[in-house]
């Protein structure tokens, strides 16, 4: 493990990274904005369920294949494409809520089925996307001394604080989200803002689409 100097280092740029937008921030944004500061912390918590699936990966050397086999980045890299897609075509075709009642009495109330399916959106929209996995191999490992006797358990123990140190992160933008779905203008404008989600993701999955493996 690094000393204590490194160690704030660790969580503090892990802190910023969590801080900037991207699908991961936008799936917990798009679902507290819909449905509630609870289905965002759900939503957060999907992710982070994935990212520790990226970290047990990268540790027995599934992320390292992923940095150094083309073909398996490529097979991964379209389905978390094409999932991507399919999230944002959703949201463009979703139809408006009835009006400001509902919606509120939707973010007050989720089912618990509709709530797993936010969990396990969240948990496939990381898991399915192979950067993620590069991203765990090109930012840990420089926290990790050359000489450390177990570098593996040293990778998960830190991929382990990482996602951890994230859940925070993730709430807060739930909570930012769900506090502004209670304003009238954002309620009213909620349909606009699905579309304008909806976009992003598509936006997302054909970035994805287009990228090569960042190890070349």
């Amino acid at each position: 493990m690094p000393d204590l100097q490194q160690l704030v280092i660790f969580i503090a740029a892990g802190w910023l990274l969590n801080l900037t937008p991207g699908p991961d921030v936008l799936y917990i944004v798009t679902n507290a904005l819909r449905s509630g500061a609870r289905a965002g912390i759900v939503a957060g918590l999907g992710i982070t369920a994935g990212c520790f699936v990226h970290v047990f990966a990268a540790a027995v050397g599934v992320g390292a294949l992923l940095a150094t086999s083309a073909t398996a980045f490529t097979v991964l890299k379209w389905l978390g494409a094409a999932y991507l897609l399919w999230v944002g075509v959703k949201l463009l075709v979703a139809r408006p809520q009835a009006d400001v009642a509902d919606l509120r009495s939707l973010a007050q109330s989720q089912p618990p089925a509709r709530l797993r399916a936010v969990f396990l959106g969240g948990f496939w929209t990381n898991v399915l996307n192979p950067k993620v996995a590069i991203f765990f191999l090109a930012f840990v490992p420089q926290f990790i001394a050359p000489d450390a006797p177990n570098k593996a358990l040293a990778f998960v123990l830190l991929g382990v604080l990482f996602n951890v140190n994230s859940i925070p992160v993730n709430s807060g933008w739930a909570l930012a989200a769900a506090w502004m779905a209670r304003r009238d203008a954002v309620q009213r404008g909620m349909h606009w803002l699905d579309r304008a989600a909806g976009a992003m993701f598509i936006a997302f999955g054909a970035r994805l689409a287009l990228s090569d493996n960042p190890s070349r």
